[in-house]
This record gives C-alpha cells, sequence and structure tokens, in this order.
C-alpha cells in the first residue's frame, strides 16, 4: 500500500500546478506565447521548474509510468514552446548555412577524415594499377562513364574532350547540370544510406570511387596531359568530392553508432547520432548542387587552363575556410 499512496500523496500536492502548466501551453500551442496574458508569461517559468522538479522526483521515487509519460510530455511541451525555434524559413536556412552544417562537419571530423582516406587510397591503386597495365582502365571506368575517353582514343581526342563545350547552347547545359546533379547526388545518398550496413559497403563504395577517378587521371597522365585534366576536374572537383566524402563520412557516424552505441541501446545511439549525419547529407545535397552547377556551365564554358586552377582553388579555399571557422564556438549537440 505504500507505493500507491505514495503516488496518489505526490499528485494531489503537485496536480494543480501540472494543470495550469498544460493549460497555458495548449493556449500557446493553438495561439502562440504571444497571445498570452503578461501575468502568465511571468507565471510560466515558475510552473515550469516546478514541473521539472516534479519529474526528477517522480523518476527518483519511481512513480507509476502513467505520472512520468505525462511529465515527460508535459515538460518537453513547455520546453519547446519557450525554447524552440521561432525562425521562418529562410531564417532557419540561413542559420543551417551560417552555423548548423560546418558545426556538423567539425563534429564529425574523424569519420571524414576516414572517408577522405578511402577516396584517397582508392584513386592511388586505380592511378598506379592503370598506369602499370592500361587494361584496368576498362575494369574501373564503365563505358557510360569512360564516353570514349579510353587507352585506345588518340591523344587529339582526349585533350580536345577537356576543351570542347565553349559553344554549347545554354539549355543543353542546363540539361547536362540537371543531369550530374542527380547522378552525383545519387551516389552520396547511397554511401550515406549504406552506412546501416556496418559501413562496409560504404568503404567499398568511396573506395571504388577513388579507383574510378585514379584510373581516369592515369589515362590522361600517359599522355602527357595531367596538368589538363587536373585543371578541368578542379573546377567542380574540389566542390563535388568533398560532398560525397561527407556523405561517405555520415555513412561512418552511422556505422560508428551501431558499432560502439556506447551506453545506449543501439536505436538510441542511431537516432541521436542520426541527426547529425543527416545535417552533414543536407549540406552535402546542397555542395551537388554547387557541383553540378560548376560542371554543367563554368566547367564547360571556361576553357582557359589558369582561369580553371583559379575556380577550383578558390572552391576548396572557400569550404576547407567554411568548414573551419564556420559556427564557431557551437557544439552540434547544443540543440
Amino acid at each position: 500500500m505504500t507505493a500507491p499512496l505514495k503516488s496518489f500523496e505526490f499528485r494531489r500536492e503537485r496536480e494543480q500546478t501540472w494543470r495550469e502548466l498544460e493549460a497555458l501551453i495548449a493556449r500557446a500551442e493553438k495561439r502562440g506565447l504571444k497571445s498570452l496574458p503578461a501575468e502568465d508569461l511571468l507565471r510560466l517559468p515558475t510552473l515550469y521548474r516546478a514541473t521539472l522538479s516534479s519529474l526528477s522526483v517522480a523518476r527518483a521515487i519511481s512513480l507509476d509510468q502513467n505520472v512520468l509519460s505525462y511529465l515527460e510530455s508535459l515538460s518537453a511541451r513547455t520546453y519547446f514552446q519557450v525554447y524552440g525555434a521561432r525562425a521562418n524559413l529562410m531564417e532557419g536556412l540561413a542559420y543551417f548555412l551560417r552555423e548548423g552544417f560546418p558545426a556538423a562537419v567539425r563534429a564529425a571530423l574523424w569519420p571524414n577524415l576516414l572517408s577522405a582516406l578511402w577516396m584517397i587510397l582508392g584513386g592511388a591503386i586505380g592511378f598506379l594499377l592503370v598506369q602499370s597495365n592500361a587494361d584496368w582502365y576498362y575494369t574501373f571506368m564503365g563505358g557510360g562513364m569512360a564516353d570514349g575517353r579510353t587507352p585506345a582514343a588518340s591523344t587529339e581526342f582526349l585533350r580536345d574532350a577537356l576543351y570542347d563545350g565553349a559553344d554549347t547552347a545554354a539549355e543543353m547545359l542546363y540539361v547536362f547540370a540537371t543531369f550530374l546533379f542527380s547522378h552525383n547526388a545519387g551516389i552520396g545518398m547511397f554511401a550515406f544510406a549504406l552506412g546501416f550496413a556496418l559501413g562496409i559497403p560504404t568503404v567499398l563504395l568511396l573506395f571504388y570511387n577513388g579507383l574510378s577517378l585514379g584510373a581516369f587521371v592515369a589515362l590522361y597522365d600517359s599522355r602527357d596531359l595531367t596538368w589538363d585534366v587536373v585543371g578541368w576536374l578542379s573546377v567542380h572537383g574540389t566542390t563535388e568530392i568533398l560532398a560525397i566524402i561527407l556523405c561517405g563520412g555520415g555513412g561512418l557516424v552511422l556505422a560508428g553508432a551501431i558499432i560502439f552505441p556506447d551506453r545506449e541501446t543501439r536505436l538510441e545511439s542511431l537516432a541521436r547520432r542520426g541527426r547529425a549525419a543527416g545535417t552533414l547529407i543536407m549540406g552535402a545535397v546542397l555542395m551537388f548542387f554547387v557541383a553540378g552547377l560548376l560542371e554543367g556551365f563554368a566547367r564547360q564554358l571556361v576553357t582557359d587552363i589558369t582561369l580553371r586552377y583559379l575556380i577550383g582553388g578558390s572552391m576548396l579555399a572557400f569550404w576547407l575556410l567554411y568548414f573551419t571557422l564556420g559556427g564557431r564556438g557551437r557544439r552540434y549537440d547544443d540543440d
């Protein structure tokens, strides 16, 4: 009889406070906090603190689950009304770009570095294999990706492929940019989603993309066109490759949540870390969009090699400074 009596006395002494707070929050949810009179706004913090105190005591003395669930729900609703976001869509987007995205990138530093390492390793191996035997090129580059740029092509053809496009109609470039955005974003999404499979498919996809890139550069290196192809790739590649790396990093964050859940259950760990990974992916999608525009327009219209390097180098410097300095002083999980 002790536990039921304790629960009854606990509720009887405090329930009026809870009901008063619930009524205020219900009105705020319908019409906003600004609709509450001044005296109710002054009363709200006191009621909120009292409810949080009740919740703490209820957990300590192990009251029945219904009371705990009610107090947790009421506290969460109050927190959202008092501290929740009040920004509109544009303000939220500005906050995401200004602080949220770069802070999430820094919070996932090690997964992102590991993702980059697999890409670099694949690129180095692909480059060396094609250098030693050109037939490896056909293993790493499908016919659609190669688009005629194979070891069988002439040096003149390979060079022309790097500089054609300046006279292409603008509407055709728009279609091309849209296709590239969809294609590259799809690769990034796969790298992220496959993190649920303990990250193994994510690593393999990153490695394979590195192999393809390394094989492509090795083909042009064999024709003494290394400087040209790197400049051609740099226009969009500094943005696109970083976006793929972030997607891979997001996938590895999910894998880490499953493999190393700490003191949480795996589902709880996945839910918590998944929010940070989701921020990475949203930012990476924007980067893919920028890369698609650069690839479909700037890379095709700009044929001066020096200007290409200037564009690519400027984009790389921008992203590195943005990720290093943006949202400095804010941790992603502050929310």
